[in-house]
């Protein structure tokens, strides 16, 4: 088997090429075993959509974030609504106010047919812990001499 072709001269080693496939083929399936398969979650909204409404599909973005999925958020318009589509954004760009804390858009708010939508990733853990030590108050973390 060539192990370096590119060296002057080229590199070879004598190998059992079934153990050496088998070896791939380990390698292989435990780096399929280590990924993480990220899912996106889709929550539809309408232009006028109520407060308890939105309080409750909000907290079903929070839980599909904080177990790592991405989240589409679709605003469907029908009928004379897709003439305010300012109604859409202003509900997307305060959902985006309301997760700051968890999420960050990916995809800025897009109008494409009848349909507005917005793409939310979750926070990385650093940075969650980052912004949550931050929060921290210094005079209450040091410890007062005796």
């Amino acid at each position: 088997m060539e192990v370096a072709p590119d060296a002057q001269p080229p590199v070879c080693r004598v190998m059992d090429y079934g153990k050496f496939k088998y070896e791939q083929a380990v390698k292989a399936k435990q780096a399929r075993k280590n990924q993480t398969r990220v899912d996106i979650k889709e929550m539809k909204f309408r232009p006028k959509i109520d407060k308890g409404d939105y309080e409750t599909k909000k907290r079903h973005i929070q839980r599909f974030l904080a177990g790592g999925a991405k989240v589409k958020v679709t605003i469907m318009f029908r009928g004379r609504e897709m003439a305010h589509p300012d109604l859409g954004l202003n509900i997307l760009e305060k959902l985006a106010a309301d997760l700051k804390d968890e999420a960050v858009i990916e995809n800025q708010p897009k109008l494409e047919g009848r349909n507005m939508f917005m793409l939310l990733s979750p926070l990385k853990k650093r940075e969650v812990s980052a912004t949550s030590s931050k929060q921290e108050d210094p005079e209450e973390s040091q410890e007062i001499p005796q």
